[in-house]
């Protein structure tokens, strides 16, 4: 990637723009970027702070592993200085533990926007929120070492980050329930087969496949892709006399901004 002088470089996160292109690093290698609130707070700052020249999003993260998942002082007693600790979470009165939640969602929910095409270049361990991180982005390609788990439910938790619907749309119920209940691995061989990874390579050729990706996403009409990214996602929420309607009132404003025709 090029290296641009950052637009938001803070708490583990670095946010960099060139053109149509933004790239959202994660950089805390020496712990694997493990998360937390502050790195969440970045990441929904990422989010708004993109300029509306960009079209696609790489979502990265430097060293061996794209996310370890949370930071494992959050589970001490003490948690993180500044931050409600989880028996903090706990105490809160129902209102408060939703708004809390909710927030932290938000780190996880921008990159479905249909005015973008996020990609997720996943390495290592993406564990847990590391997993549910690279869920949210709307394509993943992965290296060969990549190794998912969901390890909430081993930890008596949920995945709360945003992580199962993508998982359920990606791979069935019946599946997701498997690999969320066992906590166990998924690597790259089997991420690709189910729908979990668009593409597996070696490690060393995951920056130029993805660089490939981008570059042929930004080739094709901006406004096609934002009519085709909401017609796709609405998809599993209509019937299908309804979506049949979407697709053709879709090509309707496609057809007449084409041919310069106001409705």
């Amino acid at each position: 990637m090029a290296s641009l002088e950052p637009l938001l470089d803070q708490d583990g996160v670095r946010l960099t723009v060139d053109d149509a292109l933004g790239t959202v690093t994660l950089t805390n290698p020496a712990k694997r970027n493990a998360q937390s609130p502050a790195l969440w707070r970045a990441l929904t700052e990422a989010g708004r702070a993109l300029p509306g020249s960009v079209r696609v999003v790489v979502l990265r993260a430097e060293g061996k592993s794209f996310s370890a998942g949370l930071d494992r002082q959050m589970f001490t007693p003490e948690g993180i200085e500044g931050e409600p600790s989880l028996i903090d979470l706990a105490r809160q009165d129902d209102a408060e533990l939703d708004m809390t939640i909710a927030a932290y969602q938000e780190a996880f929910t921008w990159w479905r926007r249909n005015d973008l095409v996020s990609i997720a270049a996943v390495q290592g361990h993406a564990v847990g929120a590391g997993f549910q991180l690279a869920l949210a982005c709307d394509l993943r390609v992965v290296a060969d070492d990549v190794q998912f788990a969901m390890l909430e439910t081993s930890l008596g938790l949920v995945p709360d980050l945003t992580g199962t619907h993508p998982l359920v749309s990606l791979v069935g119920y019946a599946r997701a329930l498997e690999i969320c209940a066992t906590g166990r691995f998924v690597q790259a061989a089997e991420a690709e087969r189910i729908g979990l990874a668009n593409l597996a390579v070696p490690g060393d050729q995951l920056d130029a496949a993805v660089k490939d990706l981008a570059s042929a996403l930004v080739a094709a009409p901006r406004d096609a892709v934002i009519e085709t990214k909401a017609l796709l996602r609405g998809a599993q929420s209509r019937g299908y006399d309804e979506q049949r309607a979407a697709e053709r009132a879709a090509q309707a404003r496609r057809l007449r901004d084409l041919a310069g025709v106001g409705e």
